[in-house]
């Protein structure tokens, strides 16, 4: 990518972001609009783009995602209650920054269809 996202500016201490967690493939932060009492942003380090770009070389990074996910579900006491995870891939489904990140909503009773 030819900018940083505003995602590696933030891991990159360059921009503000309440930090949650962070290894040495993801991190995650709290949503600065959240849309649930508990909403945390779960991105990798590695600038990939949307899901389409995930390929051999880091798709460990998506299990990673998944993993932390249920990590912070757990932290955030979530994971008895129930949670929702989402990946907005590409414009029509409401990606707006092309850095891959997964949603963790929880705390309220989410209702479908979400959108």
């Amino acid at each position: 990518m030819s900018q940083s996202s505003i995602f590696t500016r933030i891991i990159n201490g360059e921009m503000p972001g309440e930090i949650v967690y962070q290894d040495d493939l993801v991190f995650a932060i709290k949503d600065i609009h959240p849309k649930a009492p508990v909403h945390i942003l779960i991105i990798p380090r590695e600038e990939i783009g949307m899901v389409n770009e995930i390929g051999q070389s880091n798709e460990h990074i998506a299990g990673r995602l998944l993993s932390v996910a249920a990590k912070l579900a757990k932290q955030f006491n979530l994971d008895k209650s129930g949670y929702r995870l989402v990946i907005n891939n590409g414009r029509d489904a409401g990606q707006e920054i092309k850095h891959l990140h997964v949603h963790l909503l929880g705390g309220r009773r989410l209702t479908w269809p979400p959108g």
